[in-house]
């Protein structure tokens, strides 16, 4: 297997992952900065129920908390103790959400700003883990621009998985495969609290709740510690309206956003994305779901601790309500195996990622594959949705060849389409142009978790395969750049034939009804809309039919797949 190499720093680049590549090198120290006016609410949303509870308790005394009598072992039909089915299911959902965080951080950092606009326009993030001084339309690198490459951020492996910088490809691996088996226990779990007993705990059955958990709440927030239940026979109000809010709210938003996040998903069905208000208001709120998880998580061990630390480790660990060590031993050999599953992650990730890899690929794109790639893109935007800001990203070509092509507009640039064709061909841009034009206006998703919407003019490939006619056998195609992967070396990548021939794969020349920009790919660049942005090829140099991608550099299906071990097909 495959691994990373090289010296300190970012694994496989010999380059200190804090250095920078700046001109004028802006401040790298961490940063932190959110709107003002959210944290005006945030500080309301905080203080506002703390001070009305302050306010009736000193009003009217403490209000009066519905209690259960702890030698009851049963009341009204609710369940008591703790089935292993059910003790399983809760271990295992805390090791994936640990995963699911870890690799979510990695994500999160290689585009540390969120946004409510689709547009991503520098200025209307709400939050930014950057530092202040980087403006990307004013910043300067060794490549001329800022680029959303260059705005990525170090974190450390010791939070993240797999931390490090532009490692977003093992991230992913790790999110979507870690998501596959916490959905799969989350369901499993689902099914069996509502086929027994067991969702009596969960599930409010009165209004009444309501009052019962601010009454519960007033207690908390005035530092009285109202009485108890023994939760191995029920909950107070407050306790099960926060379960049930995190298995039937907080839980199926995380999976919905997350799709609306998806290529595949949103340039098929548009009004999905619209259910949160775009792409980039269900990122933001697919962060605050990862926020309420871990601060339930906080709020859910305190309440462990305050009490009885020994007899809730029994209840949810070996399911008997005793106060014997047993439990606490066992759970905390538990939490140990967790940091364990971590630090094993860490290690596949840095020594085996070929391995990883190829695991996802299995699980990930074999569903991916049947349910996403399928689906056609269609939809389009109007001229006045186009976003006034477009993140460039990649290093525009410095090879001698492109160079002069750009010093004469193109002019002399000459497409080669060879392969496995009947027919290969070298066109001109007149040429390309005179196959007829495809225009569509349609919003771009980059792997690093930007977004913006664009004006794309170009031949539809599907005139390109007609023109060359490719060998029954072809099943993908090959398009090859002038410019360069992150690790050096000519850039490429796969598509699929079927994918190529979507009605809205184009080779587009022209981008906003202006000819393409050099930092956007002149002098042609690939338009596949039901994919990530690192599969749009940019400086278009050939394009080559093939019967597999096996023979195709390292044989990964692409440059990127190939050095950083992104997705073969990333419709999401």
């Amino acid at each position: 297997m495959n691994s990373f190499k090289g010296a300190g720093g970012r694994p496989g680049s010999g380059e200190d992952p804090k250095s920078s590549s700046v001109l004028n090198p802006p401040d790298r120290r961490p940063y932190f900065w959110m709107r003002p006016s959210l944290w005006v609410i945030l500080i309301l949303v905080a203080l506002v129920p703390v001070a009305v509870a302050w306010l009736q308790y000193l009003m009217f005394g403490l209000p009066n908390v519905p209690t259960t009598p702890n030698n009851l072992p049963e009341v009204a039909g609710t369940p008591h103790g703790f089935p292993v089915w059910l003790r399983v299911t809760h271990y295992v959902n805390f090791l994936f959400i640990i995963l699911l965080a870890r690799s979510g951080l990695s994500i999160l950092a290689d585009h540390p700003r969120l946004y409510w606009n689709v547009h991503c326009r520098p200025g209307s993030d709400w939050i930014r883990l950057t530092p202040k001084v980087i403006d990307p339309k004013t910043a300067c690198t060794v490549n001329g621009y800022w680029s959303a490459r260059d705005d990525s951020r170090y974190i450390s492996p010791w939070l993240a998985l797999p931390g490090f910088r532009h490692t977003v490809g093992l991230g992913r691996h790790w999110h979507f495969l870690s998501a596959l088996f916490w959905v799969a226990n989350g369901l499993l779990f689902v099914a069996l609290l509502l086929g027994t007993g067991q969702w009596r705990r969960l599930v409010p059955t009165s209004w009444s709740i309501l009052s019962d958990a601010w009454a519960v709440q007033v207690h908390y927030m005035t530092f009285h510690l109202p009485v108890e239940p023994n939760g191995f026979y029920r909950y107070n109000a407050l306790q099960q309206l926060a379960y049930f809010g995190v298995v039937f709210i907080l839980a199926p938003l995380q999976i919905l956003t997350g799709l609306a996040m998806s290529p595949a998903i949103d340039n098929h069905f548009k009004w999905y994305g619209r259910l949160f208000g775009n792409r980039q208001a269900a990122r933001s709120i697919h962060f605050l779901g990862l926020l309420g998880f871990l601060g339930f998580i906080m709020a859910h061990v305190t309440m462990v601790l305050l009490t009885g630390l020994a007899r809730n480790m029994n209840h949810i660990v070996v399911g008997t309500d005793d106060l014997s060590p047993r439990g606490l031993i066992l759970g905390v050999f538990g939490v140990g195996v967790v940091v364990a599953a971590c630090a094993l992650a860490n290690w596949v990730t840095w020594r085996q990622p070929r391995l990883l890899q190829a695991t996802a690929r299995v699980l990930v794109q074999g569903l991916t594959g049947r349910f996403l790639d399928p689906l056609k893109p269609r939809d389009q935007y109007t001229r006045e949705d186009i976003s006034p800001y477009f993140w460039p990203n990649g290093k525009i070509p410095t090879s001698a060849e492109w160079t002069r092509l750009a010093a004469n507009a193109f002019r002399d640039y000459r497409l080669l389409v060879h392969g496995a064709v009947v027919n290969p061909v070298e066109l001109s841009l007149d040429e390309i142009k005179a196959l007829g034009k495809r225009e569509q206006i349609t919003l771009h998703h980059c792997i690093q978790g930007w977004s913006g919407i664009a004006e794309w003019g170009g031949v539809s490939i599907a005139r390109i395969v007609e023109l060359v006619r490719p060998y029954p056998e072809v099943t993908r195609v090959v398009f090859h750049s002038f410019g360069e992967g992150l690790h050096s070396g000519a850039y490429y990548d796969t598509q699929t034939l079927q994918d190529a021939l979507h009605p809205q794969s184009i080779l587009a020349y022209e981008m906003n009804y202006e000819p393409l920009g050099q930092v956007y790919g002149a002098p042609l660049r690939l338009r596949v809309e039901n994919q990530l942005g690192y599969k749009m090829v940019k400086w278009i140099r050939s394009i080559e039919f093939v019967v597999s991608a096996k023979p195709v550099g390292l044989g990964f299906g692409g440059k990127n797949e190939d050095d950083e071990y992104y997705d073969l097909v990333p419709n999401i």
